[in-house]
């Protein structure tokens, strides 16, 4: 009896994998985000380049690069990247060329952050990314 209970265990902890694997494609294939508090919708505007600075405020090395990656898979185009000079605890996207929808579709995208409007003619930006401390990039891909 002990046998047809580990068999039984066994086809059970199976199906619980293929289950697992076939929700997990079925989501990415629907473009459905694995992240937690990252909006799937939150993509750039079809047919509109929105052009973005981030700039890391923090002492985490690479976190505007991660940023980068994670803007332009959602269809932005980040134009420069750097570090501030002032470190911030919370991220912050600034609308800098009047469209408060295109840097809350930024904010969006990157799981949720304040917005305040500061236009600046003199940049050729729709919106800079100040990211904060407590700003968490999605989690890699693991490649071996």
């Amino acid at each position: 009896m002990t046998d047809r209970l580990r068999r039984a265990a066994l086809a059970a902890a199976l199906l619980g994998l293929v289950l697992l694997a076939v929700w997990f494609v079925r989501d990415r294939v629907a473009g459905r985000s694995m992240v937690p508090g990252l909006s799937p919708g939150a993509r750039a505007p079809e047919g509109v380049r929105v052009k973005v600075e981030v700039l890391n405020a923090t002492r985490v090395r690479g976190l505007a690069r991660r940023a980068t990656i994670l803007l332009r898979d959602r269809g932005f185009d980040v134009v420069d990247v750097g570090t501030s000079a002032n470190l911030s605890d919370s991220t912050l996207v600034l609308d800098r060329s009047g469209h408060p929808d295109w840097a809350r579709r930024v904010a969006d995208a990157l799981g949720g952050a304040r917005v305040e409007s500061r236009p600046d003619s003199s940049r050729y930006l729709d919106a800079t990314v100040i990211l904060g401390a407590t700003w968490r990039p999605p989690a890699q891909p693991f490649n071996p």
